[in-house]
């Protein structure tokens, strides 16, 4: 329609809109727009009747593989030092307990130090004490000494305590821990061992390499459930529910609907919805493109099939317009697949509705008056 019609067609006072107030809740009532013969002549409106369509029940949209995060372990160098060696690769399949590295580190050497050292105070504190304590019962010492050397051997025990700790961080096990103090053999190199089951996904040092405390080695990640991140157009959303069961059919993986995201991208206008594959997985990458197929919400309707431009979108809903004996009827919809000629729809409709097919602007413009009013 040339803009100079639309302007004049929509000018105030020309329609009546109705039943505004609930246009983006479930279940939204019809809008009426009521024309006269004379607007609806000025108005060069088309129509066309909606073609019933038995497609499947399901959107494809594109899709990448991730590993969920709590998936997700990065194992860090525990000191700082030489990493002399490297056991595995990308993609390899690592158990919990199993070594990846070898770390040449001064820091543990003086963490050993220090924890032997922490032994023999605790020792010495521990013989004082049960000496003072015999000598206060013999009366031989004043209460008060006692005390002192009961605070100097707790202080020797809690310093004991701190020194096993630091151990521990530096990834040294209980039994470990308890061979050192029994034999007091101070060992410079320390095996770096993997926490959990998984798949190695990426390195980040290489052997020969000198990393710092806390330096990211490998990441490794339990590949048994993955997440599918699908992008879908922002107009397809209400479509969509969480709980709805997903298909990656080229790869033939099964998963639900996790979550369907709130934010939009600014760029693509789409949202994301994130679907949980807890079934063949092993056919599944991580970072790999995919098409996935999600079942559809159901709303009562129908599923038809109108050309492109005879769907439009309002406060977050899609509408087409229905002709009436008083003019038309604006009707909420949930759109099923677009293409450059048609549109998939879903809703209370009839093969024997007439639909507006031109003159949409117009009434999209209407529509929206409506609102302000």
């Amino acid at each position: 329609m040339p803009l100079a019609i639309a302007r004049r067609f929509c000018a105030p006072l020309l329609f009546s809109v109705l039943a505004t107030s609930a246009l983006a809740q479930p279940g939204t009532p019809d809008i009426i727009i009521r024309l006269d013969e004379r607007q609806l002549r000025s108005g060069a409106f088309e129509l066309g009747n909606p073609e019933p369509e038995s497609g499947p029940a399901e959107i494809a949209l594109p899709g990448v593989v991730v590993v969920p995060p709590m998936q997700l372990r990065v194992v860090a160098a525990p000191a700082a030092g030489l990493l002399e060696t490297l056991t595995v690769s990308p993609d390899e399949v690592v158990r919990r307990g199993q070594v990846i590295a070898q770390l040449r580190s001064t820091e543990l050497v003086e963490a050993q130090r220090l924890f032997l050292q922490a032994v023999t105070t605790k020792e010495l504190a521990t013989d004082h004490l049960r000496r003072d304590e015999q000598l206060h019962r013999e009366r031989v010492i004043a209460e008060r000494r006692l005390i002192t050397t009961r605070a100097e051997a707790t202080a020797a025990n809690a310093a004991l305590d701190e020194r096993v700790q630091l151990l521990n961080l530096f990834g040294l096990s209980d039994e470990e821990v308890a061979e050192l103090r029994r034999t007091r053999r101070i060992q410079p190199s320390l095996p770096v061992k993997s926490p959990v089951d998984g798949v190695v996904l990426t390195r980040a040092a290489t052997a020969g390499e000198r990393v710092a405390q806390a330096a990211p080695l490998i990441t490794i990640g339990d590949l048994s459930v993955l997440w599918v991140n699908a992008q879908v157009p922002i107009s397809r959303v209400p479509a969509l529910a969480q709980g709805s069961r997903v298909l990656v059919p080229a790869q033939g993986a099964e998963g639900t609907v996790l979550r369907i995201g709130r934010s939009v991208d600014a760029s693509t206008q789409s949202v994301t919805a994130v679907a949980e594959m807890t079934s063949g997985t092993d056919a599944l990458r991580p970072g790999q493109a995919v098409t996935v197929a999600m079942a559809l919400r159901g709303n009562g309707g129908g599923q038809f099939r109108v050309p492109a431009g005879s769907v439009v979108r309002h406060r977050e809903r899609s509408w087409v317009f229905l002709r009436t004996p008083e003019g038309f009827r604006a009707r909420p919809v949930t759109v099923l697949n677009e293409t450059a000629q048609f549109t998939s729809i879903r809703g209370e409709l009839a093969a024997t509705d007439q639909v507006a097919t031109r003159g949409i602007l117009a009434l999209l413009g209407e529509l929206s008056d409506g609102d302000e009013s």
